[in-house]
């Protein structure tokens, strides 16, 4: 169970009308937590919607949207997927 408290949280995926959230402490996932889409703030019921949550009785009580954390994650992401989609250098020595 999760401690009470607020934690950053990432909407991982949706199954049916639920979202399932990673929660993190200190930047690494501690815990999963299964809330209601309909819970959430509207702008947050997409995949990789970055929240700050809080947390209580181990159940998710509400949730803010953090558009920017969102794109700065989506933009590292893309960042990362576009360098290790390039091709190797060639070693044209061979």
């Amino acid at each position: 169970m999760i401690p009470d408290g607020t934690y950053t949280a990432t909407v991982d995926r949706f199954e049916d009308d639920l979202a399932v959230l990673l929660v993190e402490e200190d930047g690494r996932d501690i815990d999963q937590l299964v809330v209601d889409r309909d819970d959430l703030p509207w702008r947050a019921r997409k995949q990789n919607s970055v929240l700050t949550v809080t947390v209580s009785d181990g159940e998710y009580k509400n949730g803010t949207y953090k558009p920017d954390e969102t794109e700065e994650r989506t933009e590292a992401a893309q960042s990362r997927f576009d360098r290790l989609s390039r091709r190797p250098p060639q070693d044209d020595e061979s």
